[in-house]
Formats: C-alpha cells, sequence, structure tokens
C-alpha cells in the first residue's frame, strides 16, 4: 500500500482473509485499500457496519464511521456518530490520541459555522496541548496541535508544530511513518494560506512511498478543499494518477 501497488496488496490481503477469515483488521486494512485504490468507500463502510458499538471503548471504529461520513460530506452525521462517544479523545491509526472536539470542529468548519467551529477548537487545543506535554519527542501530537493552531487563525504558532513535528519524525530516519509528518505540515501550510509549501509538500508526498496519502484520498478529503480551487491542484492529481 505505502508503495501504492495496489494490486499486489489486494492480493496479499485476500491471502490474509483466507488464512484468517474473522479477522476485522486485514478486513479494514482491505477497506482502507479500496478507497486508497479506486476511492470506494463501500467496503469500508461496510466492514465498520459490522461492529456494535459497544465494542468499540476506545473509539478507533468511531473515529472510522466518522472519517467516512465526512469523506462522504455527509457532515452532519459525522458530527452525530462523533458525539455519541462519551470520551474525551478517540484512538486512531496514529500515535496521537484525536480530541473528541477536533473531530466536532471539523464538520463545522466545512459547513460554513465558523462560530461553533472555533468553539471546538478551543476545546481541542486545552486536549492537544496536555498531550504534548505528556509525549513531548511524540511527533504526531506536535502535528495535531498544528493543525488546531491553523483552524483557529494561529498561524505562525501551527507553522512551527508542524516544523516540529517533521524534526522529530523527518523521512530520512523513517520511510513509513515519517512522511505523516510531513502530511501534517503540508496540510497546516494550506490551512494558513501558504499554497506554495502546501502544493510542494504534496507532490513530494505523492512521489514517495506514503501509507496516508494517496490521489484518491486527496480527491475526497474535504481537508484540502482549500487548494481545491487552485489549477495546480487539480494538475497535481494528473500527474500523479497517470503513474498509478
Amino acid at each position: 500500500m505505502a508503495q501504492r501497488n495496489f494490486e499486489a496488496a489486494n492480493k496479499t490481503l485476500d491471502r490474509a482473509i483466507v488464512a484468517a477469515p474473522q479477522s476485522s483488521e486485514a478486513c479494514g486494512i482491505k477497506g482502507l485499500l479500496a478507497i486508497h485504490w479506486k476511492g470506494d468507500l463501500s467496503l469500508a463502510e461496510n466492514e465498520f457496519s459490522k461492529i456494535p458499538a459497544e465494542a468499540d471503548p476506545g473509539g478507533l471504529i468511531t473515529y472510522g464511521r466518522a472519517w467516512i461520513l465526512t469523506f462522504k460530506r455527509k457532515f452532519p452525521e459525522a458530527l452525530q456518530v462523533v458525539q455519541q462517544f462519551r470520551g474525551e479523545t478517540l484512538a486512531n491509526t496514529t500515535t496521537a490520541p484525536r480530541p473528541k472536539a477536533l473531530l466536532e470542529g471539523e464538520p463545522y468548519l466545512y459547513q460554513g459555522d465558523k462560530e461553533k467551529a472555533r468553539t471546538a477548537f478551543e476545546s481541542a487545543r486545552a486536549v492537544a496541548e496536555r498531550l504534548v506535554s505528556e509525549a513531548p519527542q511524540d511527533a504526531t501530537r506536535h502535528g495535531q496541535l498544528g493543525l488546531i493552531l491553523a483552524a483557529l487563525g494561529q498561524k505562525e504558532e501551527a507553522i512551527s508544530e508542524g516544523k516540529r513535528a517533521v524534526e522529530l519524525l523527518p523521512e530520512s530516519q523513517d520511510a513509513f511513518d515519517g512522511p505523516g509528518a510531513t502530511e501534517s505540515l503540508a496540510l497546516i501550510y494550506a490551512w494558513t494560506g501558504e499554497f506554495d509549501e502546501a502544493f510542494r509538500l504534496l507532490d513530494h508526498l505523492l512521489t514517495v512511498p506514503n501509507i496516508s496519502l494517496s490521489v484518491s484520498i486527496l480527491k475526497l478529503d474535504p481537508s484540502w478543499d482549500p487548494l481545491r480551487e487552485d489549477p495546480r491542484f487539480q494538475a497535481l492529481i494528473e500527474k500523479h494518477s497517470a503513474k498509478i
């Protein structure tokens, strides 16, 4: 998947599922692969729907459901799913627990409700700052805080946190997880109006092995909407689609 050899990845996952038909992990990754490969949300949505809410104490399934609904631009539904979760943070696929308030702020932001978005992001900031203080060497926590600061309009502070994430987890030291830190910085640049830097990093991220960003994700994810009207966005998609 990281190398975007999606056909080979799909065959490998099929073998895993044959070997362990009850493996929710294998089925979940196959659903994620379908999104990266073809922009197909249906398989992942189907897998998440099989898991009852009571089997999700950490919030990983809630996070996944909200993520898919957000990609489908069903923002009120995504918000409702998040608000039904009782914890302060949700588990996800990174080393940084995701503040529930951040997942509430994003749908408000995408719907244009700036007042409610700001209230949610202020709450998320307090949680994210505590998470950073608990693990100051965790790159993902710095990137997450940077994104929240970007949403609050604190540009310089946001970029500083994003750069700190890249310093802590450079791609030269970790070719698998390092691009995740770079992606956080790219998104911070996009949210703070630094489009040149955002496009520069996105072009790089779609060139190197990367487990979290693909052309299909770029097309679907509303997080990248600030860049979408720029002609460079479509040019980037066309450039890297041709390589797949």
